[in-house]
């Protein structure tokens, strides 16, 4: 990855002391600078977002086997439910 050029700048107004000292306490433990690992987390943030939903537990189940070409599933007509078991 390229580094930062001067024209590639991002201001946050009213970035937090706390998590500008964690930022840099970050990018310390991985040998970066404070920029190099923002983008680092941008990057990972977003790229974990372009995925399909979390929650949609079906999308992500579709995406993945999407290659194998899918699935044709038959039901059955559904029949009533049975009484339940009387323990008298």
């Amino acid at each position: 990855m390229p580094p930062p050029t001067s024209q590639d700048s991002l201001t946050i107004p009213g970035f937090d002391p706390e998590l500008r000292e964690r930022l840099r306490a970050r990018a310390a433990r991985n040998g970066q600078s404070v920029q190099a690992e923002a983008l680092l987390i941008l990057q990972s943030a977003l790229a974990a977002s372009d995925g399909p939903s979390s929650s949609a537990l079906h999308a992500r189940i579709r995406a993945r086997f999407a290659a194998l070409g899918g699935v044709d599933i038959v039901l059955s007509e559904r029949e009533p439910a049975r009484d339940p078991p009387d323990f008298t």
